[in-house]
């Protein structure tokens, strides 16, 4: 509900002094709406939360009306990325405490293209991202610092309860520490692998020229003008190479054939690494699933939420709004309609009470 996320967001500490005259808890969930609403900057936000005064007026108090792009804009650029990235993960704690065994788990890390600080364009900032492949959310996010996006993504899963869960990942995430911190929460893992990791991605090529031709699994779809047919193997990992990746079973191979309208055709052969021997069609799952993160988180985040179009670069703004971004996709997702989350985003433009009606549907 409405009230129990704004003691959420008060839970931030303010980085105002006492003269600060717009509560926090209230910018910070004029933001959150405004975002909803399909809003890209703070302009957008100030804009939008005056034109609808009146009927946030029903749910806040708004002593000071609302606040304007400057004050918006300010307390971003002020407000410490990590005390709000901790207090919206008390949005996420049930789901990421009470994920249910089998789970799928993608890890992937999202360039915010535009939030570079001046003269670092070669640099812009990345947040790393924890998705829950069945409930289509995103548990976990923060910002890849100095320790890159493997060290963010370590950190993440070493606050979720995943045992029993698969953790996907690709390449970047194929190395001994990671892998070590997976199988340490009882989860399994399936990380794409290449030659970042040279000695274990020969020792798998080798292990696949080894193995004679056996039972596989093979699928195709078709769509978009082209037909992509995949088949999978798996192999057991020799001992040399379960030395070099802690938890390492065996390897993983898919190769797929895309075939266009115009009658060329191009093949690609992808390696995995594999906490457990699976099933050539459980790993397909696993590897197609995966790349759900892709399509239900990153793409909305850049397309519909505008999150590439976005500028502003100045301090802790560009993290806290690409937060408050992924938190409203997480409500809309989390939202029981069957509309698209686009066309949410426009009833909830036109209708206040269906904007407010998504906030009981928050656990």
């Amino acid at each position: 509900m409405v009230e129990d996320l704004l003691l959420i967001l008060r839970a931030v500490r303010d980085p105002r002094d006492y003269t600060a005259r717009h509560d926090l808890g209230e910018l910070l969930f004029l933001a959150l709406c405004g975002l909803m609403c399909g809003e890209k900057t703070c302009v957008d936000i100030a804009d939008f939360a005056a034109a609808h005064a009146a009927e946030f007026g029903e749910v806040l108090p708004l002593r000071h009306g609302t606040p304007s792009h400057d004050t918006v804009s300010r307390v971003l650029r002020l407000l410490d990325r990590r005390a709000l990235e901790g207090a919206l993960s008390a949005c996420l704690s049930a789901l990421g405490r009470h994920l249910r065994a089998g789970r799928v788990l993608a890890l992937d890390g999202k360039t915010l293209r535009r939030a570079y600080e001046a003269g670092q364009s070669h640099r812009p900032p990345v947040m790393v991202s924890v998705f829950d492949s069945f409930t289509r959310l995103s548990i976990a996010q923060g910002r890849a610092e100095a320790g890159g996006e493997a060290e963010m993504a370590r950190r993440l899963l070493a606050s979720l309860t995943a045992k029993g869960c698969t953790v996907t990942a690709d390449a970047l995430h194929c190395r001994p520490d990671t892998a070590a911190v997976i199988r340490t929460a009882g989860a399994d893992y399936v990380l794409g692998l290449k030659t970042n990791q040279p000695k274990l991605y020969a020792l798998a090529q080798a292990s696949f020229a080894r193995a004679r031709t056996g039972p596989g699994y093979a699928d195709q779809d078709e769509g978009h003008g082209r037909l992509v047919r995949r088949a999978a193997r798996v192999v057991a990992a020799p001992a040399e190479a379960r030395a070099l990746l802690p938890g390492l079973a065996a390897f993983g191979q898919i190769v797929s054939l895309r075939q266009t309208a115009d009658g060329r055709s191009e093949e690609h052969t992808r390696l995995f690494a594999l906490s457990r021997r699976l099933a050539p069609s459980r790993l397909a799952l696993l590897v197609r699933a995966h790349w759900g993160i892709e399509n239900h988180l990153h793409w909305p985040l850049d397309v519909i939420f505008h999150g590439d179009d976005a500028r502003s670069r100045k301090n802790n703004a560009p993290d806290n709004l690409a937060l408050l971004r992924r938190l409203a996709r997480n409500i809309w997702e989390a939202h029981p309609s069957d509309l698209p989350i686009r066309k949410k985003i426009k009833q909830a433009s036109w209708s206040k009470d269906f904007l407010f009606n998504a906030f009981a549907h928050v656990q």
